[in-house]
């Protein structure tokens, strides 16, 4: 009898703690919940930052990841190659909307996959340029989104190096996949920038999946006298993040970088789209479509907030003194 009254209570308690799972795991998979699609060229530790800033945008719009959306994410490691088929099985999961971020690669692999699921996209290309949408007021088609405007901050970003640098007469610009062709902002920006301010300019690319050509790079880089450097907003080079700041740092270059994570990490300066972009992918792009608004009816956006941050210590170690001026403009400095 006390084996039965054990054996029962045991029964009835695991059918309790089953009980209590059920409604969660029910959220989990509740029939007819959307699913978002989430593509990007880069990696997983590469994009932490933007994926928890379009959480928190969905949240904001009232879409909690488990409880009434779902999200599906595929990473392709900066293997380009595997674009496509990552956006065909997002296409085949019946995603209601799909986010392609980090380049032109992760956008028209979407566009090939699909000409009905809608597309947002959150890149630094100019998607009229690359021919992804008709004009940015009537996007027309399945695609809309933003673009981050790194070809265009390009100039602006050299600008503010050559304040920092005055003496640099050369700027070399280190470039990524895709950087040579005429579509390809960043480099035609750059070029015009640095020939309007009277410098010379060189231009080396780095080869993905060979990080030896960084050693490359930075061993031409100490034959230049003068120099300084602009990295490109590419997300292949985003992989030789350390390898590139620590280069910088042993061979006295100073340098420009697409994004703050190299400042924080210890480079000289950047300059960019303000953090938190993705957000508002999510808040007027994502949101609405999963309400039933059409891509075609949602202009895209270009960002109005950008941040200039700076590392006193970075450019004491140079031997650098920042300008008053400068260091007024900048949003955040490291001290």
């Amino acid at each position: 009898m006390a084996s039965y009254i054990a054996r029962r209570e045991f029964l009835a308690t695991l059918l309790g703690g089953a009980a209590a799972l059920w409604p969660v795991m029910g959220r989990a998979q509740q029939p007819g919940m959307p699913v978002i699609g989430y593509l990007n060229v880069a990696s997983e530790s590469m994009s932490r930052g933007s994926l928890a800033s379009l959480r928190q945008g969905l949240a904001d719009a009232g879409y909690v990841e488990g409880h009434n959306v779902a999200i599906e994410l595929r990473w392709a490691n900066l293997q380009l190659e595997k674009l496509r088929e990552m956006a065909a099985e997002l296409v085949q999961r019946k995603v209601a909307v799909i986010v392609a971020e980090g380049g032109v690669s992760a956008a028209f692999a979407a566009k090939a996959a699909t000409s009905t699921i809608p597309i947002v996209i959150a890149s630094g290309i100019d998607p009229v340029r690359y021919g992804l949408v008709a004009s940015l007021n009537r996007p027309g088609g399945n695609i809309t989104g933003v673009t981050f405007l790194y070809g265009e901050l390009g100039g602006k970003r050299l600008g503010l190096l050559c304040e920092l640098v005055p003496q640099a007469t050369t700027i070399a610009y280190l470039a990524g996949p895709g950087s040579d062709d005429p579509r390809y902002e960043e480099t035609s920006s750059l070029t015009a920038a640095a020939q309007a301010l009277g410098r010379q300019f060189v231009m080396f690319k780095a080869v993905p999946g060979n990080e030896r050509t960084i050693d490359t790079v930075f061993g031409e880089l100490v034959r230049i006298q003068d120099v300084a450097l602009m990295v490109g907003a590419n997300s292949a080079l985003e992989v030789y993040r350390a390898k590139i700041l620590a280069s910088a740092a042993l061979n006295k270059i100073p340098a420009s970088y697409p994004i703050p994570q190299f400042v924080f990490a210890g480079g000289l300066m950047s300059y960019s789209v303000a953090r938190g972009m993705m957000r508002q992918v999510a808040v007027q792009y994502v949101a609405p479509i999963l309400r039933g608004a059409k891509p075609a009816d949602l202009p895209v956006q270009q960002p109005t907030k950008f941040e200039l941050v700076i590392n006193l210590k970075a450019a004491k170690a140079l031997g650098l003194t920042v300008p008053d001026s400068l260091l007024a403009r900048a949003d955040e400095v490291i001290e």
